[in-house]
């Protein structure tokens, strides 16, 4: 199942609200009576109000609300799993999260700027597999080889410096568990290594060279600017300082683009600079375009049915119930006990 307007789940919120009204409207009502005389002799003045029906009403208002905005989201259900032949490029994004990739010579910061152009890579396939690893001084896998992209989007956000502990960058360490996500079919590879450029190993160029024997292009992508900038240390947002050496001086991080373009000659891929979104996207779809696509299997669920008019048509039966059955009510008991009074 899949939820195809999920923006309009936040309306949910409004029930709790509702109910917060209620009971504030029942306490002004019970002062009110109290004020104005004896509670008991209030409720047999009026012998036709009821407690339980102003509850009952508000339960099928919310009920209809609720079903509503579900009406609004429209759920989506697939009746079946099917496995589909398609031809694209398996292609892993390795982006740096070491703390260099918190300097904002860059806006918003360099580590943010990676996610975007991610992102808008990722907005330009169409067929493609996509993994995820992230690196600093080790490499961590973050989302193994798939064809869902909202699933890849939703990882991708939530990186940050912090998801891998050792300090440092470690480009080779990248590209080698990188070249893990890739099976042994003749399929056609891609790693996009997104940094930097800063490197605190020396095996990177020789990793590219392993990773080219593999058959696994790489095209790498820099971030950041040759002046460099500060690396902010912040706490909940809040500012705390500047990261500093050993010596207590203020480390000053710049873009490395020299090693970034060797790695990716070793290859035979390119090197974009980061700085200009479009341009990297168009570079990456040129190159996407000349690299052979192959075919791979995938499941996915198929024939997805909306579902929003089942709840929208029991919104609209509890609301027929509210606003006709529940308050025509009290008049019809009227009619008949007047009806009653007559015949005797």
């Amino acid at each position: 199942m899949e939820l195809d307007e999920k923006k309009y789940l936040y309306l949910l919120f409004l029930l709790p609200i509702l109910v917060l009204v209620f009971l504030f409207n029942q306490y002004w009502k019970r002062k009110k009576q109290r004020e104005f005389g004896d509670l008991e002799l209030v409720q047999r003045l009026s012998p036709d109000s009821s407690v339980f029906k102003p509850i009952l009403k508000l339960g099928v208002l919310l009920l209809a609300l609720a079903a509503l905005i579900l009406g609004l989201v429209n759920p989506k259900v697939g009746t079946k799993m099917e496995t589909v032949k398609r031809e694209g490029i398996d292609i892993v994004f390795a982006i740096d999260v070491s703390k260099s990739m918190l300097c904002e010579d860059v806006a918003p910061s360099r580590l943010e700027k990676s996610k975007q152009l991610v992102s808008q890579i990722i907005n330009q396939l169409g067929n493609d597999r996509i993994g995820i690893v992230a690196y600093a001084g080790s490499s961590f896998p973050v989302l193994p080889i798939t064809t869902d992209y909202s699933v890849a989007k939703m990882f991708l956000q939530s990186m940050n410096t912090d998801m891998v502990s050792s300090v440092g960058t470690s480009l080779d360490e990248a590209i080698r568990l990188s070249a893990t996500y890739f099976d042994d079919k003749k399929t056609s590879k891609l790693l996009i290594l997104v940094s930097d450029g800063e490197d605190h190993s020396e095996g990177a160029e020789a990793a590219a060279e392993e990773a080219n024997k593999l058959g696994i292009k790489i095209i790498t992508i820099g971030v950041g600017t040759p002046n460099g900038g500060t690396i902010p240390l912040r706490r909940n947002g809040v500012m705390e300082g500047l990261k500093r050496d050993s010596n207590n001086e203020v480390v000053i991080t710049k873009l490395n683009s020299e090693s970034l373009t060797a790695i990716a000659k070793a290859t035979k891929g390119g090197y974009a600079n980061g700085a200009n979104t479009k341009e990297v996207i168009d570079y990456v779809k040129n190159a996407l375009n000349n690299i052979e696509k192959t075919e791979f299997e995938a499941t996915q669920m198929a024939d997805f049915q909306s579902q929003f008019q089942w709840f929208l048509g029991f919104a609209f039966v509890l609301l027929f119930a509210d606003v006709f059955l529940l308050e025509r009510k009290t008049k019809w008991v009227n009619r008949l006990n007047l009806f009653n009074e007559k015949e005797q």
